[in-house]
């Protein structure tokens, strides 16, 4: 049974290759990201930290440190700031100072003010304050005597906007996104030749295999390169070697056995149709033989009379091995085909036949009366009676059929027979191995079915005994 799967190799294949095409691209992406963003923001403040304590640098104390004094400072650091205006902030213990009007003072935070206590150097702090992005910088004033270092209690703050730097950071975000898409487009092209690289062997395997099970045994596959996938040529190529080499080997011992049963079959019929002429004599002067004499002349004649069938049966398996076996299709009246059956071989009286009239078939008339004699026959000889045959037409997927049915009372089939009574030479019981029958009977039946296009199967009734059924289409194409 085939088996279909909803993603296909191919499509596997590709899907891994974006996938990790994507992961590279997002990977790489994500790195440039974070370092573009960290060194344009790095600047920023690096730039806006030095160029306060350059402009803070210069003052000395004594300072202003009235509120005018303070404003006035204020603005002239805030001239100064580059590469864009400050705002600047000046706290001087309760006095506070602003170069603006605007309340951006709300962006000093108490840990930036906590941290420039802490800090003589100054300290800094990015801000996000109602969706906007700023930079904060704290720097107090010290005075510097020898060796020593004070802070004077007056701290300045620069607070700058980073609308800019957020512009260029979300625009290499976009860049960076913008420009995954048509890389993931550009990696489809390799994905799609890497695929059609890995697939072609593939298919051509598939095809290879597919060709040898409809018995082109001389396929053999192209093998390129030195990779894993040229390995699986050379041994697929290999194995088809072998194996036609053994099958060239069994059809040449099976053709030779065909001939010989052949040949076997057609040299003992001129000597059997002489014994039996001979038989049948000796059978006419039986009685008046002595008994003994008598006995042996009916033992040989019976036996020669077996042989003769199984002679007849051989060659009738060689034909339908060898092909040979044609059908002589003709219409008929199935229901009278299968009467004559029966009165041929005086089995009338022994078998309850329920046959409807008007049932017409084109059938091969010989092979259909081998078919019902073998059945009716087996059923006379290993069954019990009555032995009924059945007739009757059921519909099919195909169209019409014909059902022949023939059923005994006996002690039916055993399971573990079942399988095998289509067999040649199969007989169910070791006590029988030396009845009437050839052991091919049932075989030369299966395949005189076969011809017809027909089934034939063995069952077990429900009220006990075998049942074999027939089913033949009413119309057979020759």
């Amino acid at each position: 049974m085939r088996l279909t799967a909803g993603f296909g190799l191919r499509t596997r294949l590709i899907a891994a290759f974006l996938l990790v095409a994507a992961v590279s691209v997002a990977t790489t992406a994500a790195l440039t990201y974070r370092e573009a963003r960290t060194a344009v923001l790095e600047q920023s403040q690096d730039a806006a930290v030095a160029q306060l304590r350059e402009e803070l640098r210069p003052l000395a104390p004594p300072l202003a440190t009235d509120q005018e004094g303070l404003e006035e400072l204020c603005k002239v650091l805030a001239r100064k700031g580059t590469p864009r205006p400050w705002t600047v902030f000046a706290e001087y213990g309760k006095i506070t100072a602003s170069s603006t009007d605007r309340p951006t003072s709300t962006v000093i935070t108490p840990e930036l003010r906590e941290a420039v206590r802490a800090r003589p150097y100054g300290a800094f702090q990015r801000v996000i304050k109602d969706g906007q992005p700023w930079l904060t910088v704290g720097m107090p004033t010290v005075l510097t005597t020898g060796a020593t270092t004070l802070p004077t209690g007056l701290v300045f703050y620069a607070v700058m906007p980073l609308a800019t730097e957020d512009a260029n950071i979300q625009a290499m975000l976009t860049a960076a996104r913008d420009g995954a898409l048509p890389a993931l487009a550009v990696a489809l092209v390799p994905a799609l030749l890497a695929a059609r690289s890995v697939l072609r062997p593939v298919r051509d395997l598939r095809r290879a295999a597919r060709n040898m099970g409809r018995g082109k045994l001389d396929t053999r596959i192209e093998v390129k390169g030195a990779d894993e996938l040229a390995d699986l040529a050379w041994t697929f190529n290999e194995s088809a070697e072998a194996m036609e080499s053994s099958v060239l080997e069994l059809r040449q011992a099976e053709a030779r056995a065909r001939r010989f049963a052949s040949d076997v079959s057609h040299e003992l019929r001129t000597p059997l149709a002489g014994m039996l002429a001979v038989t049948e004599v000796l059978d006419e002067d039986a009685e008046s033989l002595p008994p003994d004499t008598a006995a042996a002349v009916r033992l040989i004649s019976a036996e020669t009379g077996k042989l003769a069938t199984l002679v007849e049966d051989l060659m009738e398996i060689s034909r339908f091995d060898a092909r040979a076996a044609e059908l002589n299709l003709d219409e008929v009246d199935a229901a009278e085909a299968i009467r004559q059956t029966l009165q041929r071989r005086h089995w009338e009286h022994q078998v309850a036949a329920e046959l409807p009239e008007g049932v017409r078939a084109r059938l091969d008339p010989r092979r259909f009366d081998i078919v019902i004699a073998n059945l009716v026959g087996n059923a006379l000889r290993h069954g019990a009676r009555p032995v009924a045959v059945r007739l009757r037409t059921e519909q099919r997927s195909y169209g019409t059929c014909l059902v022949t049915e023939v059923s005994d009372n006996g002690p039916g089939i055993r399971p573990e027979v079942l399988p095998h009574i289509f067999d040649r030479f199969y007989k169910a019981d070791a006590a029988r191995r030396r009845s009437a029958g050839s052991g091919l009977g049932l075989a030369i039946t299966l395949e005189n079915v076969r011809l017809h296009h027909g089934t034939v199967r063995a069952a077990n009734g429900l009220g006990g005994g075998a049942v074999f059924t027939v089913e033949i289409p009413l119309e057979v194409a020759s």
